[in-house]
C-alpha cells in the first residue's frame, strides 16, 4: 500500500532550513520533544488517499493532479501579485485536501455524524422506538449508555473522509471565489510556522463565518475570508468573484498568526529557523487543538444541530 501524504511535500520544503540542508525543524506538541525530519518522513499515512466508500476509491489523487504539480510555480505568482485561475484552484485545493484528508480533519468532520447519531437515538428513545437495554446494562435507553459512557460511538475515518472528498469542489469554489488577503512577513526574525495541519481558525465579523489562516511560506501567508452566500452554490471554478488585498504585517501580526498555527496543529509544528525564542513560543501555546462542535436546538418534533469548528485547550485542569 502507497504512503500518502496529507500535507503536500512541496509545501514543507518550503519550510527546509538552510542551516540543516534539506530537513526542517519540528516540535512535537503531545510530548514537547524537539525534532529534525524531511518531507517525505513526516504528514504521511499508509493508503490515506483511497476510500472504498468512493466510487473511485482514488479518486483524489485525479484532484491533486491539479493542486500540488503547481504549488511553487502558485508561490511565485502570488509574490509577483499574479492571481489566475491555475494559482487559485492550486492553493484553494491545497487548502481543501487538507481539510479532507488530514487526521484533524477527518477527525473535525466526525463530530457532526457523532451528533446526528446521538440527536436520532435520542429521538428514538423518547418516542418508545427502541427497548430498553437488557437488566444486566441497568435497563438503561440508548441515550443514558452513551451519556455515561457504557456505549460508545466509533465512526470508520475512512466515512467522513469520504463525505470530504465530495465536498472538496465545492470548498474550493467557496474559498476561491471568496476575498483573500495576502499577509507578506518581512520579519526575518519572526518567520511563519507551518503543521501537520496547516489551516488556522480565526473568527470574524460575521460569528456564522470562520476565516482560514495557512502558511504557505516562512515569509508569506493568506487569510481566506469566506463568503457565506456562496455556501450550497453551484461551484465555479472560474473564480469570477476572486478579490485580493496585500497587507504588510507587524511583527505582533506574525506572532498572532504563529500562535494561531501552533494552537491549531494537530501534533507537529515545523519551522525553518532554530531562534530562541520558537521553542517556548510552541510549548506556550501546545495544549489547544481544533475540534467540531455541534449544537443541538429542540426544533419541533425533533432537534437542529448546529455545527461549527472551535480552537479548544486539551490542557486537564
Amino acid at each position: 500500500m502507497p504512503l500518502d501524504h496529507y500535507v503536500s511535500q512541496v509545501h514543507l520544503r518550503q519550510f527546509y532550513s538552510p542551516s540543516l540542508g534539506g530537513l526542517m525543524f519540528a516540535v512535537r506538541k503531545s510530548d514537547g520533544k524537539v525534532y529534525h525530519c524531511n518531507s517525505k518522513s513526516v504528514c504521511r499515512i499508509e493508503d490515506v488517499s483511497s476510500n472504498s466508500y468512493l466510487r473511485k476509491d482514488r479518486l483524489i489523487e485525479e484532484f491533486l493532479r491539479f493542486v500540488e504539480p503547481k504549488y511553487n510555480q502558485s508561490l511565485n505568482k502570488i509574490r509577483a501579485n499574479i492571481f489566475d485561475q491555475e494559482c487559485i484552484l492550486s492553493i484553494a485545493g491545497f487548502v481543501a485536501y487538507v481539510m479532507a484528508c488530514s487526521p484533524a480533519g477527518i477527525r473535525i468532520l466526525s463530530d457532526p455524524l457523532r451528533a446526528s447519531f446521538e440527536s436520532t437515538s435520542a429521538i428514538l428513545d423518547r418516542d418508545g422506538d427502541l427497548p430498553s437495554a437488557p437488566e444486566i446494562l441497568g435497563g438503561k435507553s440508548l441515550t443514558e449508555l452513551l451519556e455515561d459512557g457504557t456505549l460508545s460511538l466509533t465512526i470508520d475515518p475512512k466515512f467522513p473522509q469520504a463525505l470530504g472528498i465530495k465536498s472538496i469542489i465545492g470548498w474550493v469554489s467557496v474559498f476561491g471565489n471568496s476575498r483573500w488577503e495576502i499577509l507578506r512577513n518581512e520579519e526575518a526574525d519572526t518567520p511563519f510556522f507551518t503543521s501537520d495541519f496547516p489551516v488556522g481558525l480565526e473568527s470574524s465579523p460575521d460569528p456564522r463565518v470562520l476565516n482560514r489562516i495557512v502558511p504557505l511560506a516562512p515569509n508569506l501567508a493568506i487569510r481566506i475570508c469566506p463568503d457565506i452566500h456562496l455556501s450550497g452554490q453551484q461551484p465555479d471554478l472560474s473564480f469570477k468573484t476572486f478579490e485580493v488585498r496585500q497587507r504588510k504585517l507587524k511583527r505582533r501580526e506574525v506572532a498572532e498568526i504563529n500562535r494561531c498555527i501552533v494552537r491549531c496543529a494537530e501534533d507537529n509544528v515545523f519551522y525553518r529557523d532554530d531562534l530562541d525564542w520558537v521553542v517556548p513560543f510552541i510549548s506556550k501555546h501546545r495544549y489547544y487543538h481544533v475540534e467540531g462542535v455541534t449544537q443541538r436546538i429542540p426544533h419541533g418534533s425533533g432537534f437542529l444541530n448546529v455545527s461549527t469548528q472551535r480552537i479548544i485547550s486539551t490542557k486537564l485542569a
